[in-house]
Order: structure tokens, then sequence, then C-alpha cells
């Protein structure tokens, strides 16, 4: 236990000096802070304009339509000054090709219409809009047309629908994002501190280090210690990255209104964020033991990675399918279920599943109890061929080398 602690402290103290680290963090924060303080800044901005002037809101030109359209247009677009205009495409295109207009539209009908614009952004719902107006406009003319009043047309048109939705399990719309960011979060941590940890345990080796240290310290306390202290530094960016958010966001609650996205993420439940740390640990640790295990058969830091790339590989085909079922929307498919059982796996599989889906509580259970049991089992052979590690220099030995000497020892 001395070995560990001492193993740790080190390791510790490598990455809270390392310069790369700290940087990586602060920036991390600063970026977070500038996309939580984004709504402020932009309502600071834009209150020094004075609000509603026409001046400030691009024009739109309405044409070939009755005054009640373009009340209507003028209604429906706020953001825009609508002008009537004549109906003559050839000035209507001059206008909006001399930027004098933004867009135009012309009316050519009571259910059709031409839209005149500069260039068509790839976020224009300007054409969604007037569908929609113009669908209403014909509906309530044609009720007018055959003997209603405009009152009881206008009542008809604006009936307003009473649903109430009894959600019986997960609601994926909420917790996509939760899913998302720790799917992500988890592929960004193991990606980075996985290959830290076997360039630093294959730097050690190359310089001689690892002789020394393994005469001194037992193979396990050597191992957890590098790992479980890549963890932690791995955790302390994440919590510094993810503190920062939650605070910028509590002091500017109010700039982001009801954005659906943000609320989203900031009110995640007190038990899936329970599930997301067990699993997020987990999946990192396992990772971690079987890239610093990889990291001791190499002689040279340029193979490194080299030889984590079937690790790697394991991993994004696993990020990938829980992945692609998650942007599907049927998180409980075959490959799923099984993907919850695998250890390699199951860190993303069973969580996605838990937060988007209704999983019973056994299942859940013997997912945990298995990667738990592998999460102990690879660390301690990690362990046993990190010792043996120390006696391979030359050519990265192949899997069945590295198996025959373990039994041998």
């Amino acid at each position: 236990m001395k070995q560990f602690k001492t193993i740790f402290r080190f390791e510790m103290k490598y990455y809270l000096k390392n310069r790369i680290f700290v940087g990586v963090t602060l920036f991390l924060v600063a970026a977070i802070a500038l996309v939580m303080f984004f709504p402020r800044i932009r309502t600071a901005l834009e209150s020094e304009k004075t609000p509603g002037s026409p001046a400030d809101r691009p024009v739109m030109l309405v044409a070939g339509g009755e005054e009640t359209a373009l009340l209507l247009f003028s209604s429906a677009f706020p953001g825009y000054e609508v002008k009537a205009a004549g109906a003559d495409p050839a000035l209507l295109r001059e206008e909006v090709a001399a930027g004098n207009a933004e867009c135009a539209f012309l009316l050519t009908g009571p259910a059709s219409y031409t839209y005149y614009v500069a260039n068509l952004s790839l976020y224009d719902q300007n054409g969604v809009i007037a569908d929609e107006l113009l669908k209403t406009l014909y509906q309530q003319n044609a009720m007018i047309g055959r003997g209603m009043t405009p009152e009881e047309a206008g009542e008809v048109m604006s009936v307003q629908i009473a649903g109430t939705i009894e959600n019986l399990g997960a609601d994926q719309a909420q917790n996509f994002w939760y899913t998302y960011i720790m799917i992500i979060g988890l592929y960004t941590v193991i990606m980075i501190y996985g290959q830290m940890v076997a360039t630093n345990v294959a730097n050690e080796k190359s310089n001689r280090a690892m002789e020394l240290l393994i005469t001194s310290t037992s193979p396990t306390g050597m191992m957890f210690g590098k790992v479980l202290a890549s963890c932690l530094a791995g955790f302390l960016q994440l919590a510094a990255a993810f503190g920062s958010a939650i605070l910028f966001y509590s002091l500017n609650r109010s700039y982001w209104g009801d954005n659906p996205v943000i609320a989203s993420i900031f009110g995640m439940p007190s038990a899936l964020f329970g599930y997301l740390l067990l699993f997020f640990v987990l999946g990192f640790l396992i990772y971690a033991f079987l890239y610093g295990a990889v990291g001791s058969t190499v002689s040279r830091l340029e193979d490194v990675n080299t030889a984590v790339m079937p690790i790697t590989l394991l991993f994004v085909a696993g990020f990938m399918a829980v992945i692609l079922s998650l942007a599907s929307g049927s998180v409980d498919n075959t490959l799923m279920k099984i993907c919850s059982f695998i250890p390699f796996t199951s860190p993303m599989a069973m969580f996605t599943r838990i937060a988007m889906s209704t999983v019973p509580w056994h299942e859940i259970l013997s997912s945990v109890l298995i990667l738990i049991a592998s999460v102990g089992g690879i660390g301690f052979l990690a362990a046993k061929i990190y010792r043996v590690g120390v006696l391979l220099y030359g050519n990265t030995p192949k899997i069945g080398a590295v198996l025959r000497m373990l039994r041998k020892s």
C-alpha cells in the first residue's frame, strides 16, 4: 500500500506540474466561460441599438396580395420591416439584387407565391412560414365563401388542441444530451489519458527507469498507482470544466431563457448522474489498464501508437455502435443488449440504455458486477504484463509471446 501511495503521488505531481495539462484545463474553462456568457454579451451589444427601430430591421417586400395578406406577413415576420410593392417581378428582383430589400414575396394566387432572395441561407425558414400563412388564409377565405362569418372562420382556424402526455419510461428527447455528452467525454478522456499512460510507461522503459522501479515496488502497486493517478487527473480536468460550466450557467441563467438543450444538460437527475459517474470511472479504468500493459511491452516511444492500435480500434468500434444506435433512437436493439454485458462496451452501451429506455434492475446489476470484476482482473493481468514487459526489448512482441512468458512466470 505504501508503494502504491508513493507511485500515485509521484504521478499526480507529474500531471499537476505539466504545462500542457494546466494549459488545456485553463483553455477549457475560458472557452466554456465564453460560451456561457455569450447570451449576456449579445444582449448587451443589442441594447446599444434602438429596439424595434425600423432601420435596424431588414426589409421584406410583399406584392400581389390584399391588405389582409400584408398584415398577416407583418405579424408573421416580426424581424422584418414588411412593405407593400408592385407586382412586377423584374422590379422585385432588382430591389433584392441591389440590396434595398433582403427578400420579397410575389403572391401569384390564393395558394401560390414566388420567393426572391439574394442568397438563400441554409437556415432560411421564410418559405416554410409563408406556406403555413397562406394555407391558413386560404382555408379561412374558403370557409367565409361557404357562408361562415369571419369571426366563425377565425374561431375554427384558431382552435387549440389540448393533449396530455403520460410518459411511463425514459424521455429520450430530454436525456439525449446527457448520453451524448457522457459518450463523447468518455471517448475523449480514454483517447487522451489512455495514450498518456501508455506513453509514460514506454518512456520509463526506454530510459531504463522501469528496471529500477520494478525492483523497489510491486508491479501491482506500479500499475494501479499510474492508472488511478491518470484517472484522477482526468477527472480533475473534467470537474474544472463542468464545474465552471455550472457556475457560469447559474450566473447567466436568465439570459439563456428556455433553451431546451441547455436546460436539458443542466437539469440532469441525480440518479442518472450517479450512473454516469459509475460507468465513466469503470470504463476509463478498464481501458487505462490495457493501455498501460501494452505500453510496457514496447521499447521505443515511436512504437506506442502502433502497439495500442488494436485497443483503440476495439474502443472505436464500441463507440460507433453506441452512437449509431443513439442516433437511430433504437437503443434496445440486439446489438446494444449484447454490448451492455461486454466489459469493453458496457460503460457506453448500458448507460445509453439506462438514459434512453427502461432497463430491468437485474440487467443493470449484472452489467456493473461484470464490469467491476473485469476491471479488477484486467488490472492484475496488466500488472503481470508490466512485470514481464521489463524484460522485453527490441521489436514489440506478439500477444502469444507475452502469454507464454506470463505462464512461465
